[in-house]
């Protein structure tokens, strides 16, 4: 059966024929070449396009070893070109030095429609990026939502909440939502974790201390939900032997997070308008990742996974996230998208004789919409005003 990626189809389907570039961003082995890979057979099928006027290069193949450079890359492309409208597909094209000087040459010299994909935020930073300012769209691509996996497991309303406990526990990376064995599982993700931290974090980047990146990364897996300094992260470190400095781990941070691995947010102050420069939340892109390097249960601080999974669903569905604080309360998300604004409280289940969930909410004097989060499917109705939904049914909505 095949895994479905309707979001990112449609996405792709919208810029088709645009003059814009598509690139294509995200952690390693969370779909990105299987969804180009979709989209090229569609392309085949439903528009007629003819193998001759489709390139496609991965640059981690060694096929494509050779080409190391814009001028390589531009050569090879010019001289396999069909006639007509060129499709160009390039994955993973980080490995080519330069790579935006021959990207923004194709559109320049040739008629065609052109993809891209990378595995590290970097991508589109620097001098060169700027020959593609204003010229490309990003689709930024997770591991499988809920209801992705729910559809490829072909998941029912008596198996959803048992469905959704395996996908804390597994993670939604496709490879692994694939597997049955759970040492296959286990495998899989440890493979994941290797070539994402240790190559393309650690090796690319020169840096000398594996422990230290490792037992960082150990660190924030394990605190998942919980707001964090770099202050604290080398208290901790140094009280472990690990002898860190904070430009040091601020480094190690940014790079996780360039290699989206994790993702940070912020505190705003709902009053002053304005961000906090205390504490951030950082909140890893897999709870199966996070399972498997600290090896624990999906069980295992249920309500921080809980609140990670909604995080990185909010992202996923195109949201500017935020933790919000409004006097001495907080509140777990502020999600921001053009106009819309949506406050988020996320629980396992509503506190019996407490109203400390809703009330959060419910003192915030503006008119954005308030709702509380839960996984007692009990607990959905309304509460002060404030409504309450199971969050199996939000996450299955997208």
């Amino acid at each position: 059966m095949i895994i479905q990626r309707p979001r990112y189809m449609e996405f792709l389907e919208k810029f088709k024929n645009n003059e814009q570039i598509k690139i294509i961003t995200g952690i390693r082995r969370s779909g990105k070449t299987y969804i180009m890979k979709m989209f090229i057979d569609k392309l085949k099928k439903d528009d007629g396009v003819d193998s001759s006027n489709i390139i496609q290069m991965n640059f981690e193949s060694f096929a494509f070893r050779k080409i190391k450079d814009a001028d390589s890359l531009y050569q090879y492309v010019m001289d396999h070109k069909g006639s007509g409208k060129q499709y160009l597909f390039f994955d993973e094209i980080q490995h080519v030095n330069a790579w935006q000087e021959a990207i923004n040459a194709f559109r320049v010299d040739l008629d065609c429609d052109i993809y891209v994909t990378g595995s590290n935020s970097s991508l589109l930073s620097g001098d060169l990026a700027t020959l593609l300012a204003g010229r490309y769209v990003e689709m930024h691509v997770f591991p499988l939502s809920f209801s992705e996996y729910y559809n490829y497991h072909q998941g029912k309303s008596d198996t959803a909440y048992q469905l959704f406990l395996n996908y804390v526990q597994d993670g939604g990376f496709p490879l692994v939502s694939i597997a049955t064995d759970a040492e296959v599982k286990a495998s899989i993700k440890e493979g994941i974790i290797d070539s994402v931290i240790l190559n393309d974090v650690l090796l690319r980047s020169r840096l000398r201390d594996e422990t230290a990146l490792l037992r960082l990364v150990g660190y924030l897996m394990g605190e998942v939900g919980n707001s964090i300094s770099v202050s604290k992260i080398v208290s901790t470190l140094k009280s472990n032997q690990i002898n860190v400095s904070n430009p040091t781990i601020n480094t190690y941070l940014d790079l996780l997070k360039r290699a989206f691995v994790f993702y940070s947010a912020k505190n705003y102050d709902l009053r002053g308008r304005k961000y906090l420069s205390a504490n951030e939340k950082y909140y890893v892109v897999d709870t199966g990742l996070r399972n498997t390097f600290i090896n624990k249960s999906g069980r295992d601080s249920l309500g921080h996974q809980l609140e990670d999974i909604v995080y990185i669903e909010l992202l996923r569905r195109g949201y500017q996230v935020d933790v919000g604080k409004y006097g001495s309360k907080e509140i777990d998300f502020v999600a921001r998208k053009g106009d819309e604004t949506v406050y988020y409280q996320v629980t396992q289940q509503l506190p019996e004789n407490s109203k400390r969930e809703t009330d959060n909410l419910r003192y915030i004097p503006d008119g954005y919409k308030k709702k509380v989060l839960t996984l007692n499917l009990l607990d959905q109705g309304t509460v002060d005003g404030i409504e309450v939904e199971y969050v199996i049914d939000w996450l299955l909505k997208n």
